[in-house]
């Protein structure tokens, strides 16, 4: 049977992010997991306009042609890791701009995050939570939250992720638990459209 695929979304775009790190650290761990197929996914590639459809993606199609190619690489997944930058108390616009820009693709998949900024970004990842579910979404209980003191550290070249204990335990007990969310999910859509096929 073959690994499923998760995509790790990095959730900024702005010049001199801090996101590219956390995210290529996440890719690194979960595939030294070695249960998934792992993609780093950059918002820079699909540059989507702020969103203007004439109606949700729920309910028809998108006229865009970068939202149709976003929405694809979205259907070509099993499960997705978000890097969450909190600006305000909330996550960033382009992320949620990304996932406003799908919703089907979405449906039934597992969603983890690995938040940054303000109390490790947890206040943008309970929205991000509220997003997913709205989107059909299973988030994870289990994330990653890296502080200002971990974040400028790290940021200065100080230190490595790997140097700091308590975000290597967290970010391995976010993969377990999001394998285990990933594959049930898996096993259940592939039953649906099974029984899709025999009806």
């Amino acid at each position: 049977m073959a690994k499923p695929k998760i995509g790790v979304v990095i959730g900024s775009t702005r010049p001199g992010r801090f996101g590219d790190k956390p995210a290529e650290w996440i890719v690194e761990r979960a595939k030294a997991l070695g249960e998934f197929d792992v993609e780093l996914i950059d918002l820079r590639d699909f540059p989507l306009p702020f969103f203007d459809e004439q109606t949700s993606p729920a309910y028809a199609p998108s006229g865009d042609e970068t939202a149709k190619l976003w929405q694809k690489k979205v259907a070509s997944l099993d499960g997705f890791i978000f890097t969450a930058a909190e600006y305000n108390r909330g996550p960033t616009a382009v992320l949620k701009n990304a996932l406003d820009y799908a919703y089907t693709e979405w449906n039934n998949k597992a969603a983890a995050f690995v938040g940054y900024g303000g109390v490790g970004g947890a206040r943008a990842v309970e929205q991000l939570r509220l997003h997913a579910v709205e989107l059909q979404m299973a988030p994870i209980r289990n994330g990653v939250h890296i502080v200002w003191a971990d974040y400028a550290r790290i940021a200065s070249g100080e230190v490595t992720f790997n140097d700091l204990p308590h975000l290597v335990q967290a970010a391995d007990d976010m993969l377990k638990q999001l394998s285990w969310w990933v594959n049930a999910l898996k096993t259940a859509r592939g039953s649906d459209s099974a029984s899709v096929k025999a009806a």
